[in-house]
């Protein structure tokens, strides 16, 4: 877990095809202030929320700059104002990244590439796990495409962290006085769903410059049963490797490919990690004395005041027992993921891409470095996913499957009680030696407790998917 919770106070790196070294956001002049969410926008925007809609206009269009700000004051819905954060998302890919590439429509010819690699790479998975393929299609996206198709997403991990801040306002008061307050706390929410959808959209305009796919998070993060790449981003990627393009692609295709087998057979994961995360934010404390100073001076006509609370970081996980038990299941929970993956690609890759190994420790290197997915999903729920959990984890996989086969390593995955715990990841061969279960007879147990059928003490426990005994001997 980052040192800082959430990371609205740290300054953000620039990805790895940034340049100059210099933040988005950063003027020629000198540094503006951070931004909670690790992106500067287009055009400055981290110094001012409104800039990135507002600060391109000429005075003729300031009539229509002020309808737009009175539309978001007067936003009435969840916690993030979407609609703005799309908005934004577009104008940022519209934009640009740093390095001048801007986004184009994808071509025949690269959508051909892409379903031929995701097509090919499922054939290579095959060898190496006993999971099927999970893409039913095959997708070639442009960035604006892949805002669109992961904002629903977005918003079921943004939503429970943007949540705690709204009720933090209406909580700032004292509560004799919050009555009379009303249309003020009214204001407020309207402006903090306006603040967190200009950062979210910022974020996820200027991540769309930098993924190559829909799970460089760990998550599903498109539609389900879509293998999407993103030819523009895939090509900036691939350059200065030394490696041909079209094995760079096949690479990320066999990451893509994989990532859909595990979410598409595994039908529980999806529920627990998005769980996990929704756990994780219910134990953040919002700090309510710097909102508390933030209202008692607040002025609309400076909204930015609100802006300029969530850059010092209101953000604190709360030290409780549960609250660690919390951040402990999504972090192993993401490690063994993305250790799966990477372990499973790597042995589909190796006998066929004689650049397997440097493509492998290429992208390792880009996660280790805080790339800009990584720093995305740290900002937004506080958790980054650590390179020696990564490697542990890749580490354990690949020692399953010379212990037990790959069909014995993927079923560990029929249950989440049968996963390796972040101790086992400290120790991957004591997991790997240990006695197991014969998952033949977990299946059967399973399978007994679904039908509804009891008896003894050990088939109630059954009914709620622990077998007795089972949390002992599992491993």
């Amino acid at each position: 877990m980052s040192d800082t919770p959430f990371g609205f106070n740290l300054p953000p790196e620039e990805p790895e095809n940034g340049g100059d070294g210099k933040k988005k956001g950063e003027g020629q002049g000198g540094q503006g202030p951070a931004n909670p969410f690790g992106f500067g926008g287009p055009g400055g925007a981290g110094d001012n929320p409104f800039a990135a809609m507002f600060g391109g206009m000429n005075p003729g269009d300031l009539g229509a700059a002020f309808q737009q700000l009175g539309q978001m004051l007067s936003y009435e819905g969840g916690p993030v104002n979407w609609d703005m954060a799309k908005d934004i998302a577009r104008q940022t890919v519209a934009q640009g990244t740093a390095d001048g590439t801007k986004d184009a429509s994808v071509t025949s010819g690269e959508r051909s590439a892409v379903e031929e690699a995701v097509r090919l790479a499922d054939l290579w998975l095959d060898g190496a796990t006993s999971l099927p393929s999970g893409s039913g299609t095959a997708v070639a996206w442009s960035r604006a495409e892949w805002v669109e198709a992961t904002l629903p997403v977005w918003k079921e991990l943004v939503d429970p962290v943007a949540e705690r801040v709204g009720a933090a306002m209406g909580d700032v008061l004292p509560e004799e006085m919050q009555a009379m307050a009303g249309p003020l706390l009214g204001m407020m929410r309207s402006m903090g769903g306006a603040m967190f959808g200009t950062q979210i959209g910022q974020a996820v305009g200027v991540l769309a410059g930098e993924v190559v796919g829909s799970t460089d998070i760990g998550l599903p993060l498109g539609p389900a049963g879509k293998a999407a790449l993103l030819p523009v981003n895939i090509a900036a990627l691939g350059e200065g490797l030394g490696v041909p393009q079209d094995e760079v692609r096949l690479y990320l295709a066999l990451r893509e490919a994989a990532h859909q087998r595990l979410f598409a057979h595994v039908p529980w994961l999806r529920s627990h990690l998005f769980g996990a995360v929704e756990g994780y934010a219910r134990g953040i404390k919002v700090d309510t004395s710097k909102l508390e100073d933030v209202v008692g001076q607040l002025d609309p006509t400076h909204p930015e005041q609100l802006q300029d609370a969530l850059q010092q970081g209101m953000f604190q996980p709360e030290d409780t027992p549960e609250q660690k038990a919390a951040l402990a299941r999504l972090e192993t929970a993401l490690a063994l993921v993305e250790g799966w993956v990477d372990a499973v690609v790597h042995a589909a890759a190796a006998p066929h891409l004689p650049s397997a190994g440097a493509l492998r420790e290429t992208l390792r290197r880009r996660r280790a470095s805080g790339g800009p997915a990584e720093q995305t999903f740290a900002t937004l729920i506080g958790l980054e996913l650590r390179p020696r959990r990564l490697r542990d984890a890749s580490r354990l996989w690949a020692s399953l499957a010379d212990a037990r086969g790959p069909e014995g390593r993927d079923a560990l995955w029929e249950h989440p009680d049968m996963l390796p715990t972040a101790a086992d990841l400290d120790d991957p061969d004591g997991f790997v030696h240990r006695e197991h279960l014969d998952f033949s007879e977990i299946d059967k147990m399973l399978g007994e407790a679904a039908k509804g059928e009891k008896g003894g003490q050990g088939e109630k426990q059954d009914e709620k998917g622990e077998p007795e005994g089972e949390g002992d001997d599992k491993k």
